[in-house]
């Protein structure tokens, strides 16, 4: 994998770091539904130089070059062209998917910003690579649409103004009189009647007035009671139930004042021994590893088949350690930033950076995603698991934890992993290692014993529950906020 350029990265911007995290957690869902060359078009981001710069990484080999800086205009535009194809080979990919609630808004929430013209195009060997700005998205505007005016729009109204004319004229024509004139009727005077008979005026009766003392009886008027008004009662609201806290809590003025709060890294085994059933005994599993490394003897192949299947069963070591793991994660205080170390296959160890409390939600996906594979052989790399996740943390000036969860010991090196140990906790006397050990072999109880930690031993699901809440516990770091 080769780098293609750096950017500069304000790691003390909380909302950089988390749209780096969401845009991590992004290429994660879809580099499983997506083709290599649709995918390629998506560069790695990784922190570097102390995490000063972001480097920009891909599988693609050649000499990259901007898009911009290319001359020829056609070449750009073929570019360009095929660059669009793979953005809807990916909107196309989205579509197929079966997606929660919480992917469908982490992809809604990209897919502008993948196509956003802020965003720096590179160009290797005709593939273009995107260099994500972390910005708002700067999209084209659009076209301005011209609606063509209909032919006939205008002459409609011509044609209207025609016809009105001519009715109007038509009309005039058919009922002026052109020399006819009009008779008019001589009107008569109304006629005066006169009459000698004198009319008598009739004077109007009058009515006896009655004024309104005189309906009343003669008795003496009733007193006016008038009642004084009572004064209104105002209701007493309940005073509010107290809410009584556990005598643990942390309060949110506590966290705030706390200007270096602890860090954890949980080192998580996801080699190809965690895909072993939790409800089959130690002893059958030593056999079952036994017949991996050395042959299944004089079974037949349904047999095989059958007795894989028993020793693979469900509840497993890794889907077990995904739900515990998960769960525990809700539980750790809101002040404390988790990183995941993961073991997958030898050599090295794949370490993620600080997940805040608000992205615990893509911590928790990024676990339950984790898949063992026989790449390289497979294999346990717990010596550099541990190594790494010591340097991430202080543990000189402030308390640091890691948990580990695991079922063996590491087989990818020779190096002495109690000797590691020994050395981390000479360095870093406040950095504490606790260990879930799903295997119950004790290989590695020396890490916890020489970082004053202790080892917790789950072989079965309810093991793993009580176990891990135990862990947890332990380091201290499992307080609830105070209401």
């Amino acid at each position: 994998m080769q780098r293609i350029t750096r950017t500069v990265f304000e790691h003390n911007n909380s909302e950089k770091i988390s749209l780096l995290n969401q845009y991590k957690s992004l290429l994660l869902l879809l580099k499983s539904h997506l083709t290599d060359r649709t995918f390629s078009i998506l560069a790695t981001p990784k922190l570097i130089d102390n995490n000063k710069y972001i480097g920009w990484y891909t599988n693609l080999e050649g000499q990259p070059v901007l898009l911009d800086s290319i001359a020829n205009e056609s070449h750009k535009n073929q570019i360009a062209k095929t660059l669009q194809t793979r953005i809807n080979d990916i909107e196309q990919a989205v579509k197929l998917m079966i997606l929660s609630d919480e992917d469908q808004r982490l992809i809604s929430f990209w897919l502008p910003r993948i196509k956003s013209l802020g965003n720096q195009i590179y160009v290797i060997n005709e593939d273009p690579v995107i260099i994500n700005a972390f910005e708002e998205p700067v999209m084209p505007a659009p076209a301005p649409v011209i609606v063509p005016k209909p032919f006939w729009r205008w002459w409609h109204f011509l044609l209207l103004a025609l016809l009105l004319l001519g009715l109007s004229s038509f009309l005039w024509y058919l009922f002026y009189p052109f020399d006819k004139e009009r008779a008019v009727a001589p009107q008569q005077p109304a006629p005066v009647i006169s009459s000698s008979v004198e009319t008598k005026q009739v004077e109007p009766k009058t009515e006896p007035v009655v004024e309104p003392q005189d309906l009343l009886p003669t008795s003496e008027p009733a007193p006016i009671v008038t009642s004084e008004p009572k004064p209104e009662t105002v209701p007493v609201p309940e005073p509010a139930p107290k809410v009584k806290n556990p005598p643990n809590c942390i309060t949110k003025e506590e966290m705030n004042k706390d200007p270096n709060p602890s860090k954890m890294a949980i080192v998580f085994d996801n080699s190809l021994s965690m895909t072993v059933t939790l409800n089959e005994s130690p002893s059958e599993v030593e056999q079952y590893f036994q017949y991996l490394t050395y042959g299944y003897r004089n079974m037949s192949e349904q047999e095989r088949i059958q007795y894989e299947k028993r020793m693979t069963r469900l509840p497993t070591r890794l889907s077990s350690s995904k739900s515990v793991a998960t769960s525990s994660i809700d539980k750790i205080q809101p002040n404390i930033d988790i990183s995941l170390v993961t073991l997958t296959n030898c050599p090295a160890a794949y370490v993620s950076p600080f997940y805040n409390y608000a992205n615990r939600g893509t911590l928790k996906r990024k676990i339950k995603k984790l898949t063992p594979t026989a790449a390289g052989g497979g294999g346990t790399p717990l010596y550099n698991g541990l190594e790494k996740a010591s340097k991430m943390l202080d543990g000189v000036k402030r308390d640091d934890y890691i948990l580990i969860i695991s079922d063996g010991e590491d087989n990818c090196t020779k190096n002495n992993i109690c000797t590691l140990a020994n050395y981390i906790a000479t360095q870093k006397p406040r950095l504490k290692i606790n260990i879930v050990d799903i295997a119950g072999e004790h290989k590695i109880d020396c890490i916890a014993n020489a970082t004053g930690g202790k080892v917790y031993i789950a072989q079965s699901p309810k093991d793993m529950i009580k176990q891990m809440n135990k862990a947890v516990s332990n380091l201290k770091i499992n307080r609830p906020v105070c209401q």
